[in-house]
């Protein structure tokens, strides 16, 4: 999300080091490529155009610090305004009522509601540690209830049993009485999606509403239809009241102008966003962390709080106790650590949100992809478990067994063997005495794109 945008910054804001003030000349060019960069993305022309004129008021004649140059001060005023734009502090859900808490789900047909129902429900056990109860009231969508039910099971979460026959308000009713006898702490309610804003449809949510009295309710909307996505989040709230909005499909958009416009249009609060079609592919919004992902500053916060989820912290300590003893690094901790990083969003998910990665993402994306690493997972899975851990063991004759076996070819067999002499080079040398202090000191003096600040 953000590609073209973050190069077209990246580039924008090199032009202005070697300043010694920010002036209206110095820095006219560079707003107008902050905006055309701004409705490149789809931004609405109303929003990109305030964000300048608060741009440029914050800039003209700021004196640089003997810290920082003028573009880092222009950044600097960019992601605090990109911040702002977004809903600066505003998009934690309201967890601190009394139980059950009740979330209701609307949106059109189509934009992945039951899906974020569903993901939302795993997210709130997974890190927020409640028990979720979610409910569907989508009697009009064939296999709507069964779709949510299949999702609930996935995400062991608890379900509560509807039918096509029953009208939306006792199923409602119902799942609502259910949730106090369970003693669940959250209510989530599906609703049904239509084609457009239609008077049937809001009538049969505003009656919901009602009864549900929900804690949140969420406006979820596709990313990829830009700046449409805030223009129809307005004309629902001006008929219900939104708490927030669930993005949706924001892994396949790589403009953000949904992102950067919904806020601005709706007075509403992105809350969350769907990064991915598996039940974990569900971030929290963070405006803060957003606005320097644009920037190529990365994400830090979010990848450690992604590490602590997802990595198996016991196959981790294992690894790091068997290279500090000097062990070999086998082709089973490879496998190991091919799916870890595939349940942290693989390789440019997570370079993406490192400092000063983001080109370095994109590269990895046009040369590696998911089906890459799941034939290298194809491949070692082929081996016997004594050529997993004895790789130089591996003949000819034994590589065109596991290319047969993994249905790969032989280069593919021999190019992830280099791969994992690489790794296991890479290994020994963090298995030695200052091994890690060395690299992460190595790290340290990467270079940030022209024009960043370093973090």
């Amino acid at each position: 999300m953000f590609q073209s945008l973050t190069e077209r910054l990246s580039s924008t804001l090199a032009v202005l080091t070697g300043k010694s003030k920010l002036t209206e000349d110095n820095i006219q060019d560079a707003l107008r490529d902050v905006r055309v960069s701004l409705l490149e993305a789809d931004v609405a022309l109303s929003v990109a155009k305030d964000f300048i004129e608060r741009v440029k008021a914050r800039a003209l004649g700021t004196e640089v610090s003997t810290s920082l140059s003028p573009g880092q001060v222009f950044v600097k005023i960019v992601n605090d305004e990109l911040t702002t734009l977004m809903g600066g502090g505003e998009s934690a859900l309201n967890l601190n009522v009394q139980p059950p808490m009740v979330i209701l789900m609307a949106g059109l047909q189509g934009a992945g509601k039951t899906t974020s129902t569903a993901k939302l429900g795993h997210w709130l056990k997974t890190r927020e540690k409640k028990s979720v109860m979610v409910a569907s009231t989508d009697v009009y969508r064939p296999a709507a209830i069964s779709q949510l039910g299949q999702l609930a099971d996935q995400a062991d979460l608890n379900f509560f049993i509807s039918s096509e026959d029953q009208k939306p308000i006792d199923i409602a009713r119902d799942a609502l009485a259910a949730a106090k006898k369970q003693f669940v702490d959250v209510l989530i309610v599906d609703t049904a999606g239509r084609l457009h804003v239609d008077s049937d449809m809001m009538s049969e949510i505003k009656d919901l509403h009602g009864l549900l009295v929900p804690s949140e309710t969420l406006f979820v909307v596709d990313a990829l239809t830009g700046q449409d996505a805030a223009n129809t989040a307005k004309s629902f709230g001006e008929v219900l009241p939104l708490t927030g909005v669930v993005l949706t499909k924001a892994d396949g958009d790589s403009r953000g102008g949904a992102a950067l416009s919904v806020r601005a249009v709706t007075g509403k609060p992105i809350k969350f966003m769907a990064v991915g079609e598996t039940i974990e592919a569900l971030e929290a919004f963070h405006p803060e962390r957003i606005a320097s992902r644009i920037l190529g500053m990365g994400d830090v916060m979010s990848l450690i709080e992604e590490a602590e989820q997802k990595i198996d912290k016991k196959k981790a300590k294992k690894l790091a106790q068997k290279i500090t003893r000097g062990k070999k690094f086998d082709l089973e901790d490879f496998r190991d650590q091919i799916q870890q990083m595939n349940n942290m969003g693989g390789i440019t998910n997570m370079l993406g949100k490192m400092p000063g990665m983001g080109q370095m993402a994109q590269t990895a994306q046009e040369k590696m992809n998911d089906t890459m690493f799941v034939q290298m997972e194809a491949i070692i899975n082929s081996m016997t478990p004594s050529e997993r851990r004895y790789p130089d063991s591996i003949n000819g004759s034994r590589k065109k067994r596991i290319a047969g076996g993994s249905g790969t070819q032989l280069q593919d067999v021999n190019r992830l063997l280099k791969q994992h002499k690489q790794m296991q080079k890479m290994m020994k040398k963090l298995g030695k005495k200052g091994g890690m202090a060395n690299m992460m000191r190595g790290m340290g003096g990467m270079q940030a794109p022209p024009g960043l600040p370093r973090r």
